[in-house]
């Protein structure tokens, strides 16, 4: 990870090309030569604060489509479909209980469920 030298905001990565990319302050307009190696990954220069972080992972469109989520079997209250993402979420105060998130895996309709 990089920062603008300008106004300390953090780089983000622009692909131009196959093989050259830019790392581009969105605050500023601060631009960079950035090169992206063979297994999709940008050289970073070594600092104190992270002397073992060496290389950055860039996730495609197509990574972000993955779901990773473990699925349950319940009923969509939309569709009818019986099968869904889950998570949990801590929406209320510590002290109680947390509320499960479920998204369809046919509609993608999100409901949840208070526990």
């Amino acid at each position: 990870m990089e920062f603008c030298p300008k106004c300390g905001k953090r780089l983000t990565l622009q692909k131009e090309e196959k093989k050259s990319a830019k790392l581009v302050c969105q605050k500023c307009g601060f631009k960079k030569k950035a090169e992206v190696n063979q297994q999709n990954t940008v050289p970073l220069v070594k600092n104190d604060i992270e002397p073992y972080q060496e290389s950055i992972a860039v996730i495609g469109k197509e990574e972000q489509k993955l779901r990773t989520l473990p699925t349950v079997r319940i009923e969509c209250p939309k569709c009818g479909n019986n099968l869904a993402f889950a998570w949990q979420v801590q929406t209320r105060g510590s002290d109680e209980s947390s509320t499960q998130f479920f998204r369809c895996t046919k509609c993608n309709f999100t409901f949840r469920e208070y526990t």
